[in-house]
């Protein structure tokens, strides 16, 4: 089961760090938790979501050894 890291408002709309998701591609993960947690389902289109530290598309196959990580955009000055 892939760990899926959850930062910033990604955090607060789940509640959580991280949690393992048992999805097969990263496409039926984003699925299932804007599912599960409708508040991140309106800001994951705009998330950056990395597989491995890499931007990867939605037929990505999800590994238990694969990290993903959901990073909210955020402004810095």
């Amino acid at each position: 089961m892939a760990v899926v890291r959850y930062f910033a408002a990604a955090r607060e709309a789940t509640g959580l760090d991280s949690e393992r998701r048992s999805e097969a591609t990263l496409g039926e993960l984003r699925r299932a938790v804007s599912e599960q947690f409708p508040g991140l389902g309106g800001i994951l289109p705009r998330c950056a979501v990395l597989v491995g530290g890499s931007r990867v598309d939605d037929a990505t196959s999800l590994g238990a050894d694969d990290l993903v990580d959901v990073l909210p955009p955020f402004a810095g000055g």
